[in-house]
């Protein structure tokens, strides 16, 4: 008992702390200055400066360009960056504990469960997302785990909030859907091959394309999203033949998809570059097995040379501790071929891109949200420490990690 009070105690503490955070972050004025800001819009700047204030991004160049009201914070940095962004997770579902009661992204009962909101099952307050903050992540795109043939919705949500209304932005991002042997079902349940995941996706689509609003079906309502490219499929599909199901699928009934995963993508780059379709690459450091045998540490850069959309992810993982490290999955991108710029570009602008919410954030520019990331050297080499995390124009991480 005096565990569980000393518990409540600490979470309500920390829920406090959060209010007061947020309360004082409307009117923080922070200045952050350093050796190096990568805005991406254009080169580094060298000895630059970011003025905070309200949340926004107030002022940026060359310190010998801009003034440092003296009421504002002054934070130090080596390099600062953008806030990362993690294209695909499954934290704030999925918790760190790895007990049934925080392992909320697969409800095992329906292959096929496009009405499932992630909202209604993220947890603002899950330690892992405290724990990407602190390596520079301030957005995270999360939702129901690729397991099941449609699992489920994905968000956006900022790793910062007191709760999920303060941290969630898009409550409903996509729709999340998986090709190939990670998705069929053994002893007779469908879908127990590609050909059946096929038909029933077809089948679904095609059901919802004459649907008339009655009675309410929730399902056939989230499909009519995608019809109307109101939202895009989010479709992990690793293995070739199953990215050509998916872009098949797509031509067919003129909807939008982000292929994720995609180990295999090397070998039919040329369609996937047809199809127009940015790709969220696997998790560079994945183990290479099942459907992901031939995966590959140059997929991102060889994704980018061919002149395709390219972000990274933590992605999905069924064990401890529940979350890759974004930060050095794009070291492992930038060191197979991808380059630092362009490594730092598929966790920051181009990630925001893809999910389609750079008009407020993957760049430091006027007038976006104040996420920002401060690191004591090279964000990419393994020693060093992110030293702070600011969010909607708080500091929500300060210290090294």
């Amino acid at each position: 008992m005096k565990g569980n009070v000393k518990t409540q105690i600490r979470r309500y503490i920390l829920s406090a702390a959060l209010l007061v955070s947020f309360a004082a972050a409307a009117d923080a004025q922070i200045a952050v200055r350093g050796e190096t800001v990568w805005t991406m819009n254009g080169d580094p700047i060298k000895d630059g400066v970011v003025l905070i204030k309200g949340g926004k991004i107030e002022a940026v160049g060359p310190a010998s360009q801009i003034s440092i009201p003296s009421a504002y914070r002054v934070l130090m940095a080596k390099v600062v960056t953008p806030g990362l962004i993690d294209a695909h997770t499954v934290i704030g579902l999925n918790g760190y504990l790895n007990q049934p009661h925080d392992q909320m992204a697969l409800d095992g009962s329906s292959p096929i469960q496009p009405e499932l909101r992630a909202i209604d099952a993220y947890d603002a307050e899950e330690r892992l997302i405290e724990w990407v903050r602190g390596f520079g992540v301030t957005t995270i795109h999360t939702g129901h785990q690729p397991s099941a043939l449609v699992s489920g919705q994905t968000l956006i949500a900022k790793t910062f909030g007191k709760d999920v209304e303060e941290a969630v932005f898009v409550s409903t991002a996509m729709i999340s859907v998986t090709l190939g042997t990670d998705s069929t079902l053994a002893g007779g349940r469908a879908p127990g091959t590609r050909g059946k995941q096929a038909a029933m996706l077809r089948a679904e689509l095609i059901k919802a394309g004459n649907y008339k609003g009655e009675p309410r079906d929730l399902k056939q309502e989230m499909w009519q999203k995608v019809l109307k490219r109101e939202i895009p499929l989010l479709v992990t599909a690793e293995k070739a033949q199953d990215i050509m199901t998916a872009l098949r699928i797509a031509k067919e009934f003129n909807i939008r998809i982000i292929l994720d995963g995609a180990s295999e993508a090397v070998q039919v780059l040329a369609e996937i570059k047809a199809s127009g379709f940015p790709v969220i690459v696997h998790p560079t450091m994945a183990r290479n097995g099942g459907t992901r045998e031939s995966l590959t540490l140059e997929n991102a850069s060889k994704l980018k040379a061919a002149g395709i959309t390219v972000a990274l992810q933590s992605g999905y993982e069924g064990y401890v501790p529940k979350t890759r490290v974004l930060l050095f999955e794009a070291a492992m991108a930038a060191a197979n071929g991808l380059g630092f710029r362009d490594a730092l570009a598929s966790v920051t602008v181009d990630a925001a891109k893809i999910l389609g919410i750079d008009n407020r954030v993957g760049s430091l520019a006027v007038g976006k949200d104040a996420d920002v990331a401060l690191y004591d050297g090279d964000p990419f080499e393994f020693t060093t420490h992110c030293v702070g995390t600011i969010v909607n124009g708080a500091l929500a991480f300060e210290g090294k990690r």
